[in-house]
């Protein structure tokens, strides 16, 4: 079929979504034309109880979220409408099932995150002054808590009549330390399903009728976030196509599924793309130098820098699968990466094994708002976020600088009607002209694609009066062996106006510690080719994971924050904190038994030793168990000659506890 036809086809598609306008612009008018004119299609495949993959079209879905409306409606007669109800469980069918259910009785969903805490999740429902909670969790709650399974098997009312809600609330990631809550009503979303409209101007793979071929959406970024909810779960189901739910979020089950399930589209944050291409560029490493250079040539001929010719077998389609069947299968048609930004090296890698990777954007404010479609690769490498799409306006608020960047200001009718902060509701946050300040720094090339620099409140300003973005910085040490997330941020210098450039590295667990040597050296290699003559001034290791808001982006204000206030749970590889003394043990006892004792810690709970600190508890800080517990005494007995007895064990829980029960024995010993 002509490109041209198929373009066709595709616009006429996406026209569809006009339709919406002809409305009362009210959820419920997304929800009946999304299930009534898709009753035939297939809206799910998931993983059952025992492994099996089953799958339900529109009609059921539209059935189960009206017998679940009338079940809540039941299970609430006594609670005044239009209230919020809590959604708080993580993706599966039944997360988009109740979603409307909540809207079809009459109350407005509250979107939260499954991983929230207890204490978190009763602040949101405080703040909205919620009734009630829909969700699997363990929790006991102030407000009445719903099951999923409550709801599934109260008596099913068949004459009980829709009271449809048109408010959705969703919280913002909090990255900032802020907790905010975006109000969206029916109309601003309707305009987010029409921001497709002219898409099939420029791509027929982002969406297309079933006449050009099938098209499955891999449900794995969280729907209660506004990348998951409008880029996803919106948008695909208007159009009625297939939301394919995972069983888990493990990088395993993950991309077995995209190629078991034959995957269309994948959306993620780049902390996942760039996660393939590490794994990627790792395994290359142990590959022979033949098979090394088919790769490079693969990614070489797929990025437009070598032609088929110069490629040879690295431009075959049986090469290109072999690479493929390994990752996301080789029916995948469309990547976005959004929620962060998207360095060229991964890019560059991901395109460069077949896989059309573009690059989003978007803010809890303000929903998703444009998207690059160029099926052009040189343009996808670029990394632009795109040009804004159909009804979104974008300028940019220039600084003093004379670069041409500046804050990216949006405006467009799909921008949050109303906010919750602190419990108080008050409108949108836009200015006299209607564009909302998003407080990332953009600047647009003479295409008119944008580009994000990164957040104004992170930029770091050095000795020379230079800005330096820490998203850009952070992409030059995102392969270093043995690091699973990096973050760098500024810290003001003491007498100073300008800023220390701090690097923070979440490494393996059962990294050794000549590698961490190794590592800071990399480090130190690596700063010879940073932009402006940036240095590293502060290194640290994490002991334990970096903090993810919505598991997309590390929380860079909060690991800040951490490290200015002396949190042990940040190691500076120039400091002193992993020997730090908090008993009265005298110094020459240290000196014998210390380093030896946190050695045997190390090896046996297969942790680097900088995560061991001297008074950290075996279980509760460090993760051990009983049966390691008593490896370690053995170890124990005999790295020193002694003999711990076994009523001792689980009372000597940290380092210190051991170091003082060996110079008793010790002590015992010569005294005898």
């Amino acid at each position: 079929m002509k490109i041209e036809k198929q373009h066709k086809l595709a616009k006429e598609y996406l026209a569809s979504a006009k339709e919406l306008f002809g409305t009362s612009l009210r959820m419920e008018d997304i929800f009946n034309f999304s299930t009534q004119r898709n009753l035939h299609s297939v809206a799910m495949e998931y993983t059952n109880d025992n492994g099996k993959i089953r799958h339900y079209r529109y009609s059921k879905y539209r059935k189960h979220a009206f017998e679940f409306a009338s079940a809540i409606s039941s299970l609430l007669y006594q609670q005044p409408k239009n209230r919020v109800i809590g959604l708080k469980v993580a993706n599966c069918p039944r997360w988009c099932e109740m979603f409307w259910a909540i809207l079809m009785s009459g109350y407005k969903p509250l979107l939260i995150d499954a991983k929230t805490s207890k204490e978190g999740t009763e602040n949101l429902l405080k703040q909205t002054n919620a009734i009630a909670i829909v969700t699997d969790d363990m929790y006991i709650y102030s407000i009445n808590k719903l099951s999923i399974y409550d709801i599934v098997e109260e008596t099913h009312n068949y004459s009980f009549t829709p009271t449809w809600e048109n408010e959705v609330i969703f919280c913002s990631s909090g990255t900032t330390g802020d907790v905010k809550l975006m109000v969206y009503n029916g109309e601003n979303l309707i305009n987010q399903i029409a921001e497709s409209l002219d898409m099939g101007d420029t791509t027929v793979d982002l969406m297309y009728p079933r006449k050009l071929g099938k098209l499955k959406i891999l449900a794995m970024i969280p729907l209660h976030h506004i990348f998951g909810f409008v880029a996803v779960f919106l948008w695909f189901t208007f159009y009625g196509k297939t939301l394919v739910f995972p069983a888990s979020n493990s990088t395993k089950d993950l991309l077995g599924l995209c190629v078991k399930r034959k995957v269309t589209h994948v959306f993620s944050v780049p902390l996942f793309w760039d996660g393939i291409a590490t794994a990627l560029e790792r395994k290359k490493a142990m590959q022979t130098p033949q098979k090394q250079e088919v790769l490079d040539k693969m990614i070489g001929y797929h990025t437009g820098k070598i032609d088929k010719k110069e490629a040879g077998l690295g431009a075959s389609r049986i090469a290109l699968k072999k690479i493929q069947k390994n990752i996301i299968g080789s029916h995948v048609r469309y990547c976005i990466s959004g929620g962060g930004y998207l360095n060229n090296h991964t890019a560059t890698i991901i395109n460069g094994i077949g896989y059309n990777l573009y690059n989003g954007y978007g803010m809890t404010e303000i929903g998703v708002t444009s998207v690059e479609l160029s099926p052009n690769v040189d343009d996808r490498l670029k990394c632009s976020i795109g040009k804004p799409l159909h009804g979104v306006e974008y300028k940019i608020k220039e600084d003093d600088s004379g670069t041409g960047k500046g804050e990216l200001l949006v405006r467009s009718k799909a921008v949050h009607i109303k906010e919750i902060i602190g419990g108080k509701l008050s409108k949108s946050s836009v200015d006299e002209e209607g564009y909302f300040h998003t407080g990332d720094i953009a600047e647009v090339d003479a295409t008119g694609r944008y580009y994000i620099r990164g957040r104004m409140k992170d930029v770091i300003v050095n000795a020379n009066g230079e800005n330096i973005f820490p998203d850009e910085l952070e992409m030059y040490f995102q392969n270093l062996n043995n690091v699973n997330k990096i973050c760098i941020f500024g810290k003001q210098k003491e007498g100073s106006t300008d800023e220390a450039v701090v690097l923070v590295l979440e490494v393996d667990n059962h990294i050794k510690e000549e590698e961490i040597k190794e590592l800071k050296e990399k480090v130190k290699k690596i700063e010879e080719d940073l932009p402006h003559g940036v240095k590293i001034e502060e290194l640290y290791f994490a002991r334990n994971k970096l903090p993810l808001a919505n598991n997309m982006k590390v929380k860079r204000y909060q690991v800040k924050k951490a490290i200015e206030a002396g949190s042990k749970d940040y190691i500076s590889l120039d400091g002193k904190q992993n020997v730090k003394v908090s008993k009265k043990i005298p110094q020459e006892v240290l000196d014998k038994y210390l380093d030896g004792v946190r050695e045997l810690f190390s090896e046996v709970l297969i942790l680097p030793l900088f995560k061991i600190e001297n008074d950290a508890h075996w279980i509760n800080d460090l993760g051990g168990d009983s049966m390691n517990y008593v490896e370690l005494m053995q170890k124990v007995n005999e790295k020193f000659k002694v003999t711990i007895p076994e009523n001792k064990y689980g009372k000597l829980t940290c380092v210190l506890d051991v170091v003082e029960e060996i110079d008793e024995l010790k002590n015992k010993k010569h005294k005898n």
